[in-house]
């Protein structure tokens, strides 16, 4: 990755804060604890894949049809991002899979 390469994702990342300030409170307060969840959970394209992007454009659509962020994703904030990474890999999945390689499956 070169010099370039950070600075343009560094100005992406801005950009992108930008959208998610201007967004209504209660969006912004969901929105963060959806981006600490999925930092945690470790989908392996989350920093520069649509994902994060992508909650952003609904939130739009949302705050634009007049509904409250609840409205949209439910209550359970850590279910709705479990069901948007369901079929992304994540640290965790690459883990497992190193741990299990390492043992082999004659010493499980």
């Amino acid at each position: 990755m070169s010099i370039q390469d950070i600075i343009e994702g560094k100005k992406q990342w801005r950009r992108h804060m930008a959208r998610v300030k201007e967004l209504p409170p209660d969006y912004q307060i969901v929105y963060k604890e959806m981006q600490k969840y999925l930092f945690k959970v470790g989908p392996i394209d989350l920093s520069g894949g649509p994902l994060l992007p992508g909650i952003v454009d609904f939130f739009e659509e949302g705050v634009a049809a007049g509904k409250g962020v609840l409205e949209l994703i439910g209550t359970d904030v850590a279910a709705f991002c479990d069901d948007l990474i369901k079929d992304s890999p994540t640290y965790a999945d690459v883990y497992q899979e190193s741990v299990s390689a390492e043992v082999g499956p004659d010493k499980k």
